[in-house]
């Protein structure tokens, strides 16, 4: 009665300040449970059905044969059901709209939102001696009625499903989860086993006591309030003085037994009655290995339970895990507690009722061994010699392919990881010599004398403890390749990378200096045919025309130059890195009014023409004064041909004009795309860092547009100017920055769209996680298939820069660019798989599906402790090492 009047007045409180109430409200979900207790408690066995696993289905389904409320409330938990088994056959698994627990409790939540569950429980309450046992709950003349009355305010209220104004609860942010596991999860994070709790130091609190020795209390308190019933988990059986021998040589110890199932799992605990009780003093910290007998069992892990029973005493159960080794025997004291606990059971293990391998015979029944009074030797007709070798025939073949399972196991780590790391396995702590990295000393004496340190040692410096921030711009060229290891100072001259950026630079801005004549002269044709009213498709179609070069205006010197009446086309030439010879490209910008180079509008092919048609005027011109008056017929023969000819001539390289025309306005329009996205990117790139004001930021613009003119076939593509910019804060300058990123984009170009390298990401990242951490794999494979791993795409696409701060960047990547010569070509995988590892124990207990862990990545963004995740990768990239050795 307390229960329901504490659940309902908290409901009612909710409601009353926030006017409405969540449906997935940890009140609601406590109210369900509670009142499944009360509706399930004695119910009669033909009410319930025999055997039947849902007490509560069956109850609402014989109430819907006589009751039409109860009727309309099996037919719409009946359709939810339908469409919970369509998803979850379908082969693109939809996450479940659904909670686990909505699902568990949907009969009494359904009622309860339909606003009908207080009739429902009225008619049960008046109708009780048809379903329930006299000493039942709903049959008592006054609990069953007041009830009903409770239930009448929450039936009132209104539920949604939206996010509310305790979303912050129901779905918090990435802060909220990590905050409740630093708070919450470091009692887990103790947990060395399943089946084995670690020691634990509990004292009774002094007026100066420590935070530690709280946080052990804490901890304790909080596993033994783990022993109750509680709104997550279901306590199936509890008994007390349960004997448990943790050695051979130790004395019998007694403890409390309990069997406790929430919506996934089923859990047996035993406790030693001395952390339950209370009984560790001051004195007594050698006591707290009690805590290492105590016995977590998860169900799922046994495949076998053995049940020994006398006529003289309680009976024993042992319980085999897959591997074959069984655990301590438990021991029951005399009055059918061992039949009572393998009743719960068989209920938990509902409604499949059995374990792997079946523990229950076809009937359902325990099919246990048991030793009759006086050691009988056949048990149900069977001599008990052959079930003893049944049972070592059983444990050996488990153990067998346990091992074989082990070794296709280890053949399946060596072929799908073995390429991921270097096969020389190293240490992932720091030694003591590389934990501050590669230091100013270092360097300096690196730099005084080549052979004072070898290459690799230098590179193992930097992946154990980075490179010191006051050296990173020395350093940074030597770990890009911009430099070689061992070079003398005399040889690391920039003067020829100088030049070459300089002509780059050149190049592309002549072509600019075109693409906006073009983009001007185009919104010019625009605006006249807004201005004329004509149609803007003649207008555009005519300037497209025309800069296609195809043109009827006439040339240089006022007349159309024409052949039978047709029009001379006219080429528009943009001088290209691809037309040039390296040796022939022009060391002046193109735009320049002093170069002498021809500009895009004159330098034509009617130029040309009218360069042919003056030298043979000329020719003509010195004929007249040497040819005689009598051969002019003749010689107007010769003019009629030469123009034929000339006309011939022209209509052959016509096409020739019209193949370059169409080639040049594509590299035009490709120039104008890339400059187009250039801009976009470049004004919004870091815009919060101090480096980047606009003289910096037009440096930047410098730089990615002549890596783009070099590399057209690739282009631009969002995030190239994020790899850039970190470069440009460490190297301070342009020409040495565009160097390093062009030998940064030796490795991350194969990252984009034009590469192949994401999907192997992917691929490696499925393989590395289904192996190191299955656990973790089987919950994305279940909440929507998010095993593609394509919340690690802009980690991989940017090296994790904007997951992280500056300051991180520049250590990360440090350690990306020498892990290849010392650990691992792939260190990327194994960080990222160490960012999902630090939060595992989050996801996992979120449930978190394929939004909810971008949405949880997305806000995390800047809050790593990259340090920690950085130890990690390289102890993943051991673990690899290890396996693959089979050590």
């Amino acid at each position: 009665h307390r229960v329901h009047t504490s659940h309902v007045k908290q409901i009612m409180e909710e409601a009353v300040t926030k006017k409405f109430v969540h449906e997935d409200s940890s009140h609601i979900i406590a109210l369900c449970s509670s009142i499944e207790v009360c509706l399930s408690h004695l119910l009669k066995r033909r009410t319930a059905g025999f055997l039947r696993s849902d007490k509560i289905a069956a109850l609402f389904t014989k109430i819907g044969k006589v009751n039409t409320t109860a009727s309309e409330i099996c037919r719409k938990v009946q359709e939810q059901q339908e469409s919970l088994q369509r998803q979850g056959s379908s082969a693109a698994r939809a996450p479940q709209p659904l909670s686990v627990q909505a699902i568990k409790h949907i009969w009494v939540r359904t009622a309860l939102f339909d606003k009908v569950l207080d009739k429902i429980v009225q008619y049960i309450v008046d109708n009780a001696s048809k379903y329930y046992e006299k000493e039942a709950l709903m049959h008592d003349a006054v609990f069953g009625p007041i009830l009903a009355a409770l239930l009448v305010g929450p039936c009132a209220l209104e539920y949604t499903k939206l996010k509310t104004l305790d979303h912050f609860w129901t779905d918090p942010s990435a802060n909220e989860l990590v905050q409740r596991h630093r708070i919450h999860g470091a009692h887990r994070g103790q947990e060395v086993s399943p089946g084995r709790r670690p020691a634990l130091g509990i004292r009774k609190r002094q007026s100066s006591g420590s935070m530690s020795e709280d946080k052990c209390a804490a901890s304790a308190r909080e596993y033994v309030e783990s022993l109750h019933q509680n709104s997550r988990v279901h306590l199936l059986y509890g008994k007390n003085n349960v004997l448990v021998q943790p050695k051979k040589d130790m004395e019998v110890l007694r403890g409390y037994l309990s069997l406790h199932q929430t919506a996934e799992t089923l859990t047996l605990k035993w406790t030693p009655n001395q952390l339950i009780n209370g009984t560790l003093g001051e004195c007594d910290l050698e006591k707290s290995i009690y805590w290492d007998y105590a016995l977590t069992v998860p169900l799922r892990q046994i495949v076998c339970i053995h049940c020994h029973q006398r006529l003289d005493c309680g009976g024993t159960l042992v319980l085999v895990s897959q591997d074959g080794i069984q655990r301590p025997p438990l021991h029951f004291p005399p009055g059918g507690h061992l039949l009572a606990f393998l009743s719960c059971l068989e209920t938990g293990l509902m409604p499949r009722g059995q374990l792997e391998p079946p523990l229950w015979s076809q009937k359902g029944k325990v099919s246990a061994i048991q030793d009759v009074e006086y050691g009988s030797s056949a048990v149900n007709g069977i001599p008990l010699k052959m079930l003893c070798q049944n049972m070592k025939r059983q444990i050996v073949s488990r153990a067998f392919y346990g091992w074989l399972a082990y070794c296709r196991h280890l053949s399946t780590v060596r072929t799908h990881l073995s390429a991921l790391v270097n096969h020389n396995t190293i240490p992932p702590d720091k030694p003591c010599e590389a934990s501050g990295g590669l230091s100013k000393d270092v360097w300096s004496k690196y730099q005084k004398d080549c052979k004072n340190y070898k290459e690799l040692e230098l590179l193992r410096l930097v992946y154990y403890g980075g490179v010191e921030h006051e050296i990173r711009k020395e350093v940074w060229p030597f770990l890009l390749g911009h430099y070689k290891f061992g070079m003398d100072k005399k040889d690391m001259i920039d003067e020829k990378i100088t030049a070459r950026y300089q002509q780059v630079m050149r190049e592309w801005k002549a072509c600019e200096v075109i693409v906006k004549q073009r983009e001007k002269e185009m919104q010019s044709a625009i605006f006249a045919k807004l201005s004329s009213g004509s149609s803007i498709d003649s207008h555009v179609l005519r300037l497209i025309h025309r800069d296609s070069t195809i043109s009827n205006e006439p040339d240089a010197g006022g007349h159309n130059t024409s052949c039978e009446g047709e029009s001379t086309p006219t080429l528009t030439t943009v001088v290209t890195p691809a037309m040039l010879a390296p040796d022939e490209r022009p060391l002046v910008e193109f735009d320049s009014p002093d170069s002498g180079l021809p500009s895009s509008r004159n330098y034509s092919v009617a130029s040309g023409h009218s360069q042919i048609m003056s030298s043979i005027d000329d020719g003509q011109s010195m004929e007249e004064d040497t040819t005689p008056t009598g051969v002019m017929e003749e010689q107007g023969r010769r003019d009629s041909l030469s123009e034929d000819k000339l006309c011939s001539q022209f209509h052959k390289s016509g096409q020739l004009f019209y193949q370059c025309a169409f080639e040049q306005i594509e590299l035009l329009d490709t120039v104008a795309l890339n400059l187009h996205r250039i801009d976009k990117d470049v004004q919004r790139c870091d815009r919060n860092y101090y480096f980047f004001t606009t003289s910096n930021l037009e440096k930047l613009r410098n730089i990615m547009c002549s890596y783009v003119w070099e590399h057209l076939e690739i282009g631009y593509v969002q995030g190239m100017c994020d790899l850039l910019a970190p470069l440009m804060v460490i190297l301070d300058d342009e020409c040495l920055a565009y160097s390093c990123f062009t030998q940064l984009m030796k490795r991350m170009s194969q990252n984009f769209p034009t590469g192949g390298a994401m999907d192997t990401h992917f691929a490696n990242m499925r393989s590395l996680i289904q192996i190191l951490d299955s656990e973790l794999f089987e919950l994305m494979h279940q909440n929507g298939d998010y095993t593609h791993f394509y919340f690690c795409y802009r980690w991989f696409l940017l090296d994790f820069k904007r997951e992280l701060l500056y300051e991180d960047v520049f250590a990360v990547w440090e350690v990306i660019w020498v892990a290849p010569r010392i650990s691992s070509k792939h260190f990327v995988l194994f960080i990222a798989l160490a960012l999902v590892e630090v939060y595992r124990d989050i996801i996992l207990d979120n449930n978190m599906d394929f939004t909810d862990i971008i949405k949880f990545f997305n806000e995390m963004a800047e809050r790593h402790d990259m340090q920690h995740i950085l130890q990690i990768a390289r102890e993943l990239v051991h673990k690899v090492q290890t396996l693959i050795e089979n050590k």
